[in-house]
């Protein structure tokens, strides 16, 4: 179904992570596009520091105080006259962030119940009793997402942008984190599993050949053909076949040797959290004859659009 138009919007301004500071209810940030002030007009270029306001979803500059005399402010552009990028002052949302929400859902639902259920003594027996590992499976998780998060908050500049916990339509699924750099996109499954990722390998002279990841002894191939739809889901959105698409699955609480240890299954990396950094991080190698030059923010806009927040 075809949506209605919208009204233009007021000129929104953009800004990188660690350049962002709240003043009350707006936010002191450079701007990464040109505004207008919303008290007194002065045109405030590109890289300035002013104030974004949430509510009003305008600008005015940092001597100018609210409330002031308002004055018209410049229009967001529309995709015929500015191609770029869609303008998004928000940050990405926090990393585990659903995750964190269903655990508190399911165990503030277990409270309730036992609460109900033995008026008297319910409190003690949430006392001595642990959640069900249903439950706690969805705390872990959601640890694990927050260590791998903060790794690749630190890498946010100019030439890589992140996105983490981001719904995939029509789905109860999500990503765990999507990373635009200027080498293509990485999608990221964060777990926090015990035991040592291996892999393998049988067959391959008079048979088939397979590979199969394991951790622990444990046979969780089905993680990698999670992330192989996941990379096909954001291959799909993007319609792009310019821009590089890698899979990895990132396990934060694994036995890892001291040498080696990473590995890569059917196109998916397996590896740990200061080795994803440096697969992202990576310079082009002596095989890309062409090295790709993603254009990081109209890729990240791309791909927020599709994948909302979870």
């Amino acid at each position: 179904m075809a949506c209605a138009t919208q009204p233009a919007r007021p000129t929104l301004s953009r800004v990188s992570t660690g350049e962002a500071a709240e003043v009350g209810g707006d936010k002191r940030m450079r701007l990464r596009y040109a505004g207008t002030c919303r008290e007194c007009g002065t045109d405030l270029p590109a890289g300035t520091r002013a104030i974004y306001e949430r509510s009003r979803r305008t600008v005015r500059c940092l001597e100018c105080p609210a409330g002031a005399r308002p004055v018209a402010v410049t229009e967001v552009p529309t995709a015929e006259e500015h191609p770029g990028p869609e303008l998004e002052p928000e940050p990405s949302g926090p990393a585990g962030g659903s995750a964190r929400r269903e655990f508190e859902r399911r165990r503030d639902a277990r409270e309730r119940r036992v609460r109900e259920r033995f008026p008297r003594i319910g409190g003690f027996l949430l006392a001595i009793t642990e959640e069900p590992q249903s439950t706690r499976a969805w705390d872990i998780g959601a640890e694990g997402e927050q260590v791998v998060g903060a790794r690749l908050d630190s890498l946010v500049g100019d030439d890589l942008a992140v996105l983490h916990d981001r719904r995939i339509p029509r789905t109860r699924a999500n990503f765990d984190h999507i990373v635009i750099s200027r080498r293509g996109v990485f999608v990221v499954d964060a777990k926090k599993y015990t035991g040592r990722p291996g892999l393998r390998v049988e067959g391959g002279l008079f048979r088939p050949r397979t590979e199969t990841l394991v951790v622990g002894g444990r046979d969780c191939s089905s993680l990698v053909d999670g992330v192989l739809k996941q990379v096909d889901l954001v291959r799909t959105a993007l319609d792009d076949p310019t821009v590089p698409v890698t899979g990895a699955l990132c396990f934060v609480a694994g036995d890892w040797p001291l040498i080696g240890g990473a590995f890569e299954t059917r196109g998916v990396h397996v590896l740990w959290s200061k080795r994803l950094v440096q697969l992202i991080t990576a310079l082009p190698s002596a095989r890309d004859t062409v090295p790709p030059t993603v254009d990081v923010s109209s890729v990240r806009a791309r791909l927020a659009r599709a994948f909302p927040p979870a």
